[in-house]
């Protein structure tokens, strides 16, 4: 079976809070959902008409029940949702206090998905694949590390485009300097590298501490100058994130700024994976990168938009009235 899409690393169970704007202390209960950038990705190019495989791990309980289950009424090729004996279902818990505060924290003492190994991997069906979506934070620990890297080289030889999420998640790396060293080993072998300011600053920079710990990057102007140079070494489509200001698509010819969308804000988490898989439908419809980003931004306006995370993805006849409603005011 052909296919568009596979998703490879981080899956959980996430609880997010129903009392909006309510302190977490005062969270009277959650709504259940499915969570984990990749596996988020292939829930919103599944809802916007790709065929996506997801390669993760969940444990051998209800939990992992719940997850596979949930990624199949969402269409999902669930094929490689590996069950570890042993194991436990990563979990995450949302608080939602719009506009800017979304308390996450992360249950990943020891999940599933990072004891993915390579002779699981050798039996994804990646010559019938278009794309391969890799994520930062499965370097961070286990053997989805040697995994990332070994389906990258594959992608490579077998001409898959491979997308990177630099996805950085600060508390899963045990030093500050080690989300660069293992970006750094992963990147040259991907095509399109999709992340924000602070996430590019802490692959690229020599002293990522300031950005590790929370602080936020200067205008970003500094940053897109050393890209275009990074560009010419990696020859990668650097896709950067840059909030309100749209998104700026970087590459050896020069740099494209593409205006995002001005929405009311309920709930952050999860925008960037409705970006990375609008960017990829669009993508894999031909589009050009500008036309593509354009797309992406509204799916991440949406996201934005609404409560949840998998379940906040849009699907293609919501964006594109979502777009022709903006383009029309």
């Amino acid at each position: 079976m052909r296919m568009d899409l596979i998703t490879v690393g981080r899956v959980s169970m996430d609880l997010f809070a129903r009392d909006i704007g309510a302190e977490f202390h005062d969270i009277t209960a959650f709504e259940t959902g499915v969570g984990g950038s990749p596996v988020n990705i292939a829930i919103g190019a599944s809802r916007l008409g790709l065929k996506a495989l997801a390669f993760t791990a969940v444990g051998d309980d209800e939990v992992g029940k719940f997850v596979r289950h949930y990624l199949k009424d969402e269409g999902v090729i669930t094929d490689h949702v590996l069950t570890k004996a042993g194991r436990r279902t990563g979990m995450a818990v949302v608080g939602v206090q719009p506009p800017d505060r979304f308390p996450l924290l992360f249950y990943r003492e020891n999940p599933a998905d990072i004891h993915l190994t390579i002779e699981e991997a050798r039996g994804l069906p990646l010559a019938e694949a278009r794309a391969l979506q890799l994520s930062g934070t499965a370097l961070s620990r286990g053997r989805t590390r040697d995994v990332s890297l070994y389906l990258a080289e594959q992608a490579c030889e077998l001409g898959l485009t491979t997308f990177i999420d630099l996805d950085l998640r600060p508390d899963q790396w045990s030093h500050p300097l080690a989300f660069g060293l293992n970006l750094r080993r992963i990147l040259p072998l991907c095509d399109v590298i999709i992340g924000t300011e602070e996430e590019f600053e802490a692959a690229l920079s020599p002293a990522p501490e300031a950005v590790m710990a929370g602080e936020k990057v200067g205008d970003g102007q500094g940053l897109g100058r050393r890209l275009l140079s990074y560009c010419a070494e990696v020859d990668a489509v650097l896709v950067l994130k840059r909030g309100e200001r749209g998104v700026s698509i970087l590459q050896r010819d020069g740099q494209i700024n593409v205006p995002g969308f001005s929405v009311e804000i309920v709930n952050t988490v999860g925008a960037g994976d409705g970006f990375a898989s609008g960017l990829i439908a669009g993508w894999a419809k031909g589009w050009d990168w500008q036309r593509a980003a354009r797309f992406a931004n509204a799916c991440g306006a949406l996201v934005v938009t609404r409560h949840g995370c998998a379940r906040a993805l849009p699907y293609w006849h919501e964006v594109e009235q979502f777009i022709e409603e903006r383009e029309g005011i």
